[in-house]
């Protein structure tokens, strides 16, 4: 297992003077609450933090003895620095790997004329030709005489570099204003505490059925919010297909014996070694579309067969469902056709959090009710659409049987529609949502069968502070005293 550089600067205040934004999505409740973030959560902001946080929701500069709060904020996501985007890329080191693809290689080459570039042949057959395109642009080279794969080749060329910073592209990606993009990219680094930053994602021009689906379903679009990357986050990593990276965050880098899903556990150790990492949904570069149906199949399906090697480096983290107990009860209570019991859920939730902020908030009850509502409502899309992404498979399946037909059948339906909420409905794309999901779910089983494990199969199903005695209504009952 390959290690990463410690951060030795955590938590460094922001410095004064810094422009920062609060979240999107974050809000205001009652008197002093402030809820949000990644993950979500509820924070009470007692005495001027209330006013300098209200000032950060349209912009504002961090002023001296605000330094810490506003590393506070962005740490839990709830507050994004604003840098400029003049960055210069004199320190900045480009790698990209590349095995027997000349022709996009040529092309990425051409956008980044000028920068200081690294090619990676990672075991090409025909080196010539790699060698010849390097020439051309004037980038160096670093030939490897066997294929290692992506983390191989990445790892290769950080080694063959020296400059502070690298900014990983792959050979199918396409950079429309690269200088604008790494710029914006390399901004991002004036804040001390990041050790990497990746832009959006998106598919490839082209007319056919399956480009128009990448467009709009790339499987590497981590979607349009802009945060920090977080396990168990809503973005909760970032693709290497374009990566800028700390140097001195990136120790030996990636691990070798991952052939796919080296970039997730690359963003989540980086995590661990208290680096932020952060995602700039308003930065986009394009990755082309699978050439072939099989190769766009097989992609979907090595994705979801690498969850299993990263289960068993990172655990619970690979869960393919994770929910509260009692959330989890609710939402299943619905689908089955008992949606009182939800409700009651609900309102034991309400009742304890009315009870908690009695001498926190002006109106507790409607504290109380907001947040309940918020958890509900955030968590139900999520939770049907990756049930489905794992699973839905065995929905179809168990929809064969009379009584589990219409649970099932409901639970998938409204978890294949979820990918649509950023996105206007296209008919074209139902037939390739559905074969999406199917592929990722059998690499996921595949995997499972491969490393015979069921880590990556497993929900994560946590405990809450609710009882079934709340639920029921049951009183707790007292210990009888000796002397009665």
């Amino acid at each position: 297992m390959t290690s990463l550089s410690p951060h030795l600067a955590v938590d460094e205040p922001v410095v004064a003077g810094t422009r920062v934004v609060l979240d999107a999505d974050a809000e205001f409740l009652d008197r002093n609450f402030l809820v949000g973030g990644a993950p979500w959560r509820l924070l009470r902001l007692p005495g001027s933090s209330l006013g300098v946080a209200q000032r950060w929701k349209t912009g504002d500069v961090v002023r001296r003895g605000e330094e810490r709060f506003a590393r506070t904020l962005i740490r839990q996501g709830l507050l994004h620095p604003i840098y400029a985007h003049d960055a210069p890329l004199d320190d900045v080191d480009v790698v990209i790997p590349v095995h027997n693809d000349i022709g996009s290689l040529r092309q990425l080459l051409a956008q980044l004329r000028g920068l200081h570039v690294t090619v990676v042949d990672d075991g090409s057959p025909d080196p010539i030709l790699v060698r010849e395109c390097a020439q051309q642009f004037g980038a160096d080279l670093v030939r490897l005489e066997r294929n290692l794969g992506a983390a191989g080749a990445r790892n290769a060329g950080a080694e063959a570099t020296s400059r502070p910073f690298l900014c990983f592209v792959d050979d199918d990606v396409s950079l429309a204003n690269a200088r604008e993009v790494l710029s914006r990219l390399r901004a991002q680094f004036q804040d001390h505490e990041l050790g990497a930053c990746a832009p959006r994602v998106r598919g490839g021009e082209g007319s056919s059925v399956r480009d128009r689906f990448e467009q709009r379903f790339c499987p590497l679009d981590m979607g349009p919010r802009a945060t920090i990357v977080v396990p168990g986050g809503p973005v909760n990593y970032v693709p290497t297909a374009c990566l800028m990276v700390r140097r001195d965050a990136f120790g030996v880098g990636f691990d070798e014996e991952l052939r796919l899903g080296e970039d997730v556990d690359f963003i989540w150790r980086l995590w661990d070694h208290d680096w932020l990492v952060r995602y700039l949904a308003n930065v986009e570069v394009t990755h082309r579309a699978r050439a072939s149906w099989r190769r766009w199949w097989n992609q979907r399906v090595r994705y979801g067969g690498s969850s299993s090697e990263l289960a068993r480096r990172h655990g619970e983290r690979l869960a393919p469902v994770r929910a509260d107990a009692w959330n989890l009860v609710a939402w299943l209570s619905a689908l089955v056709g008992l949606p009182l019991v939800g409700v009651r859920i609900a309102r034991v939730a309400r009742d304890r959090l009315e009870e908690k902020f009695t001498e926190q908030a002006d109106e507790p009850k409607a504290l109380a009710n907001a947040i309940v509502a918020r958890t509900m409502v955030r968590t139900g899309g999520p939770l049907s659409r990756a049930v489905v992404r794992t699973y839905g498979l065995v929905l179809l399946g168990a929809a064969l049987h009379p009584r589990l037909r219409r649970p099932a059948l409901t639970l998938f339906v409204i978890g294949t529609a979820w990918r649509w909420r950023h996105q206007r409905l296209h008919l074209e794309d139902v037939p390739l949502a559905l074969a999406d999901d199917a592929a990722y779910g059998v690499g996921v089983f595949q995997g499972a069968c491969r490393t015979r494990s069921l880590l990556a199969l497993k929900p994560r199903i946590t405990t809450s502070s609710i009882t079934l005695r709340d639920v029921l209504g049951v009183a707790q009952l007292r210990p009888t005293s000796s002397k009665e």
